[in-house]
């Protein structure tokens, strides 16, 4: 025996039987195919979002140390350059020495220069991380003439170095002092990816973006003007200067 709910149902049901069907409406049935396709179906590929997200983090990619990321942004450089547009970023390209890195644009903005760009600017360098800076290009420019431009392991001794540190930033009373000085440095800079940790025997590679990091000619100012301050602190005009000062006193 049927119910109550049976009985209604079955009304609605002979109700509707001979009814059209409703007509979409204008707006959901002239929605073009492509406007129904799903975000994520339209994404950017994921491999490419790998090579652009590893590019961002380290601000470059090797080809010696990423082959995979390197390639895939050297065979899509349009749609790496897309994801950079926003921030005013670029790639720069050195397939000699296999590195891709990451520049500021100026050609729309030519009355600024790269160094006000906000994520270049958190990052600047300091003075004594500026004078190993250019020390260690001095190094890395003279191994490419020896070995060939592109050639990799531009090494150099922790020994090496201070001599040449203490030139400029004077002798800090100690020999450990000295040493600790410099590799605090230098573990500054590997943060900016230029050099890597000291190797068992106490040696780095200067890593190949030091060749795109700064202008040389700046950087050969800053030794300049380091060494005519040193020039001028020892100088025997100075000394005098400094034993007529005392005997006033």
């Amino acid at each position: 025996m049927a119910g109550f709910f049976d009985k209604l149902i079955s009304r609605s049901v002979s109700a509707n039987a001979g009814s059209e069907p409703e007509p979409l409406g204008e707006e959901v049935a002239d929605t073009p195919v492509e406007e129904t396709v799903t975000r994520s179906e339209v994404r950017t590929s994921k491999k490419i979002r790998e090579a652009a997200q590893e590019l961002l983090k380290y601000g470059l990619l090797e080809e010696a140390t990423k082959p995979n990321l390197y390639r895939v942004v050297l065979t899509h450089p349009e749609e790496v350059t897309c994801i950079l547009e926003p921030l005013d970023l670029d790639i720069g390209i050195d397939e000699i020495r296999g590195l891709l890195y990451v520049k500021v644009r100026l050609d729309e903005t030519p009355e600024l220069d790269e160094w006000s760009h906000p994520l270049v600017r958190r990052q600047r360098l300091n003075l004594e991380q500026s004078l190993l800076v250019a020390i260690l290009r001095q190094h890395f420019v003279a191994w490419e003439q020896e070995s060939g431009t592109g050639a990799s392991q531009a090494q150099i001794a922790i020994d090496d170095l201070l001599p040449q540190l203490q030139i400029y930033l004077g002798d800090p009373g100690s020999e450990s002092k000295e040493r600790t000085r410099l590799l605090t440095l230098l573990d500054q800079l590997k943060g900016h990816g230029l050099v890597t940790s000291p190797d068992a025997h106490e040696r780095i590679v200067i890593r190949p973006i030091i060749a795109h990091l700064a202008d040389p000619i700046n950087l050969q100012a800053l030794l300049v003007w380091l060494r005519e301050q040193v020039a001028r602190q020892t100088s025997p005009d100075n000394a005098s200067e400094k034993d007529s000062s005392e005997e006033d006193v």
